[in-house]
């Protein structure tokens, strides 16, 4: 649907190591690199300069380290979209740069074909990880905890008729509603809302989840703007922990 290729930004503080990802991403179709940083700090600046859709950021650098910088770029440039690409994948080193607001989390010994499917990825709003960060996030899910700790504190919303008490007439359901969801519903989340929540912890991308729910993909969109907004989580993983944590994740449908 866009043709115009992505433009993006590498960050990388060996020179060698990012020069080589410069010239692997030039002979990738539909990718363009405007500018390239030797530091956290030059990254930061470049994005203010040339305003790309992706940057491609190492984490441990001189100045600014990858973690600060992604917090930075989102916080001042919520349009362009982290892809940490490092050659650590140990828990200290995922996590943090999830919560900072990364997309996407890449090591260095992915290859051309991953690298510009999380490149596409995060550029349509999805998320961009590698199996081994992907089994990680599992693991903790499974372990009960959630996979990145919320970097906003969702907002407390104020009863809506739809949380109150039904003692009374009560009209039809919507025709969208499940048939079975939770009598209170957190951060005045909607019933469709929290299907699709659990649709997405589920791992369903947008199209799949409009399949499963017989929608456009353009309505999944919606909601999963609306259930951003209200519940304060940035990116699909920290929805997955968003809905692990309320006990969402049955909701699938």
């Amino acid at each position: 649907m866009n043709d115009q290729p992505v433009r993006v930004v590498v960050a990388d503080d060996q020179q060698v190591v990012r020069e080589g990802i410069v010239m692997l991403l030039g002979l990738l179709p539909g990718i363009e690199v405007v500018a390239a940083a030797a530091d956290g700090e030059e990254a930061v600046a470049l994005v203010a300069q040339h305003a790309p859709e992706v940057v491609l950021m190492d984490l441990r650098m001189p100045r600014v380290d990858g973690v600060e910088a992604t917090r930075r770029i989102r916080a001042e440039h919520p349009g362009t979209a982290v892809i940490v690409l490092t050659t650590y994948a140990d828990d200290d080193s995922l996590f943090p740069a999830l919560q900072a607001g990364a997309r996407g989390y890449l090591t260095k010994d992915a290859g051309s074909e991953e690298i510009a499917r999380a490149i596409r990825d995060v550029r349509s709003g999805a998320a961009g990880l590698s199996p081994q960060v992907q089994a990680r996030l599992l693991e903790r899910l499974s372990a009960g905890e959630p996979p990145v700790p919320p970097a906003v504190s969702p907002t407390v919303s104020q009863p809506t008729s739809a949380s109150a008490p039904t003692s009374g007439p009560v009209g039809p359901q919507p025709a969208d509603a499940p048939a079975a969801t939770p009598t209170a519903l957190p951060d005045g989340l909607t019933a469709r809302e929290a299907e699709v929540l659990g649709l997405i912890a589920a791992g369903l991308s947008n199209q799949e989840i409009a399949t499963r729910l017989f929608v456009s993909v353009a309505t999944v969109k919606t909601h999963i703007n609306n259930l951003f907004a209200k519940t304060g989580v940035r990116d699909r993983a920290q929805a997955v922990g968003y809905a692990y944590k309320h006990g969402l994740h049955h909701l699938m449908g």
